[in-house]
């Protein structure tokens, strides 16, 4: 017979061994990673469309994106809602230091939205050449602008022109591109999935070449050059790179589903790079622990009970989405 008198210290002893407040910066950092990887193939998907002179080739790329996109950007509340309820004062300084950037981001992300409705509202040569090109330039600002924040959050700076945030942003840009291209290699066919792959291999290239001089960059601070070359950081650099030579040989085989994975990888594979430069430090400007911003220890247990009885509901939700329109694009129209 079990000794419960022995257990129930021993459990008790381990739950509160648990370290929420670092739990949580996995957590609002892989919801960020999704969120860069979902809607990332509809922001490449929206700067492809500038490469497309072909009104049905247009109409597809809307097709494509058209169930999920709105879907997607769901990840993008949740990201700001976990980071406001897991560390307010993390929340309060990063979105009060860089007011007018998110407000930038909203703004692209509502030319993003509105651009593909009022695109279809009238069959006009010049109408329609100015909404696709509303399209586009919402679909690149938005991740530009996202990574610039992105950028100056890790640098802890305040001054939004820092080449070096720049360089995150166009980083972010040529990601999103990856995975867009592989997005319409899978859902598309003929000179338009072929051109996508091609577009997705240009892209990798941009990508991996921006990190590289970004990581230069951090490496000229001393604070930051400590930290890159702990093993954890190097691999996860090592990882990306493998990767994304995953990526290209999966494009060459048309294995674009492999392809779409591998983006999703690179993905993932750079948030976790950014959550682990900043870990434990998760506002440099400020030097705010995750520990020191967290939530009380009560507060963090309910939120955690709260995020593991709703985050799979979402989760469900979205497999149900993809599922259902899986496949390739079938008819043209948004």
């Amino acid at each position: 017979m079990t000794d419960l008198g022995v257990f129930s210290p021993v459990a008790f002893a381990l739950a509160s061994a648990i370290d929420l407040p670092t739990i949580w910066v996995v957590i609002v950092f892989a919801f960020l990673g999704t969120f860069l990887f979902l809607d990332g193939f509809d922001f490449g998907a929206g700067a492809l469309f500038a490469t497309r002179t072909d009104e049905a080739e247009r109409e597809r790329i809307l097709a494509a994106i058209g169930p999920f996109w709105d879907g997607n950007e769901v990840w993008l509340v949740v990201f700001g809602g976990g980071l406001f309820a897991a560390f307010p004062p993390i929340y309060a300084a990063l979105f009060s230091r860089h007011y007018l950037l998110l407000f930038g981001v909203l703004g692209a992300l509502i030319c993003r939205g509105l651009a593909p409705e009022f695109y279809e509202q009238r069959d006009d040569e010049r109408w329609q050449r100015w909404w696709g090109r509303a399209f586009v330039v919402g679909s690149v600002a938005s991740p530009f602008l996202l990574g610039t924040f992105v950028g100056n959050w890790l640098l802890g700076t305040t001054v939004t022109e820092a080449p070096a945030t720049l360089l995150v942003g166009l980083a972010i840009v040529s990601l999103t591109v990856v995975t867009g291209g592989a997005f319409l290699a899978l859902k598309t066919d003929g000179d338009l999935a072929a051109d996508a792959r091609t577009w997705g291999r240009r892209a990798l290239v941009a990508y991996l070449s921006v990190i590289a001089v970004v990581l230069f960059a951090l490496a000229t601070r001393f604070s930051v050059r400590e930290t890159l070359l702990e093993p954890v950081p190097l691999s996860l650099v090592v990882v990306s790179a493998a990767v994304g030579g995953g990526y290209v040989l999966a494009l060459r085989r048309k294995r674009d589903l492999v392809a779409f994975i591998a983006a999703g990888g690179l993905t993932y594979v750079l948030v976790a790079l950014v959550a682990t430069l900043l870990y434990p430090t998760l506002d440099p400007a400020t030097g705010l622990t995750a520990t020191e911003a967290a939530i009380s220890p009560l507060s963090l247990r309910l939120l955690s009970l709260s995020a593991a009885l709703l985050v799979p509901l979402v989760c469900v939700y979205f497999a149900v989405l993809y599922s259902t329109f899986s496949g390739p694009v079938e008819t043209e129209g948004y």
